[in-house]
């Protein structure tokens, strides 16, 4: 894996990913996903949320871009040990606040707003569907935010209220969600 933009462009980063309940997103999606959110918004003004973390892949390009505050959750120990590390290794701790704890906790009581949200839920879980509906329910998106969900060709999200694109990466889609006007 490799930050693909902003000053830590090229940089590439191996967890030691054996046994990792975990599933980057490829850089291919990545790179697609960030052109156009380049195009949407103001990295340095985003408060973001990167929702089942894992590797941190989200939250480094962020902070790359010039993203100040962004917020990382996952449960599994190993990837928070090693977001800490490379956090500490990029000299970003300032910008990122790592939360070791369950999404769906954490999604009760965060108590505040998101300018940009992204989920990465393993495709077998089986409460991934409800994810849309939690963030909302939750009041997480700021208005004019977007959230963004990753996922397989085996669920569909265009009859949520609040869907408005998805985008391919072969068999990664992106579901983009905003609030209600």
């Amino acid at each position: 894996m490799r930050i693909i933009g902003g000053k830590f462009r090229g940089r590439r980063f191996n967890p030691p990913a054996k046994n990792w309940p975990t599933r980057p997103t490829t850089d291919f999606a990545k790179e697609g996903l960030f052109n156009i959110l380049i195009n949407n918004f103001d990295f340095a003004e985003l408060k973001v949320l990167d929702l089942f973390g894992g590797t941190g892949n989200h939250s480094y390009e962020f902070i790359s871009r010039g993203c100040e505050d962004v917020t990382y959750v996952d449960k599994f120990p190993g990837a928070v040990r090693f977001v800490k590390k490379t956090a500490e290794e990029l000299d970003i701790q300032d910008h990122i606040r790592i939360v070791r704890g369950d999404v769906f906790r954490f999604m009760e009581t965060a108590g505040q707003q998101y300018d940009y949200i992204f989920a990465g839920p393993p495709y077998a879980l089986p409460t991934i569907d409800i994810i849309p509906d939690e963030i909302f329910r939750n009041k997480l998106l700021a208005p004019g935010g977007w959230f963004v969900m990753e996922h397989n060709p085996n669920h569909a999200y265009e009859k949520h209220p609040n869907y408005f694109q998805e985008r391919h990466y072969g068999k990664t889609i992106f579901s983009f969600f905003r609030p209600e006007e």
